[in-house]
């Protein structure tokens, strides 16, 4: 059964974290792969549980800093080669080591500017709204003290009567229907 019009998933509270990550395991085991565990601090086994490994970040750094590299060595081989070439004292007008501190620094200056937006656009920031903030229980403790587990209702097993059967199995606090 599909999931109803406007219904972004089930969202389970559990007091511990080892409560949460235990909850996420099962899940995970059983089958779900669309879901997510927020917390008021970083549970590294949590985001083991759902299966959360891969991070483009480094990649994202690297591509932007053999951008900036390939970008002022471009630039300085035009400049000194084709648009403004010099003959001073004899010396040819493509001499590489002279290009090598110049690209070095865009190399930094790309790859710290790539890093710090990439980022930010790989984390979907910034981000005013998410459904999650219309629970009112994920409103008073997700930053605080409470640890939350969300099956969205996009995965292929959510149906909303055996997801909420399915999560009481668990034993959260409380699960709560959570509306776009």
């Amino acid at each position: 059964m599909p999931p109803r019009e406007g219904t972004y998933g089930l969202l389970a509270e559990f007091d511990t974290p080892s409560d949460l990550v235990r909850a996420a395991q099962a899940a995970r085991r059983d089958g779900w792969r669309r879901m997510d565990c927020y917390t008021p601090y970083p549970v590294e086994e949590a985001a083991e549980a759902i299966g959360f490994h891969r991070n483009k970040v480094p990649l994202v750094t690297l591509i932007g800093g053999l951008m900036g590299l390939a970008a002022m060595f471009s630039l300085e081989t035009w400049i000194s080669v084709l648009a403004y070439p010099l003959n001073i004292a004899g010396r040819p007008t493509y001499s590489w080591p002279a290009f090598v501190v110049p690209a070095y620094e865009w190399t930094i200056l790309w790859a710290g500017l790539s890093a710090a937006f990439g980022m930010l656009a790989l984390n979907g920031l910034p981000a005013l709204y998410h459904p999650l903030f219309n629970a009112p229980n994920f409103r008073k403790g997700a930053s605080q003290d409470k640890f939350f587990l969300c099956l969205e209702a996009l995965d292929p097993k959510f149906d909303l009567i055996e997801t909420r059967a399915y999560l009481a199995t668990l034993e959260p606090v409380s699960v709560v229907e959570v509306e776009y």
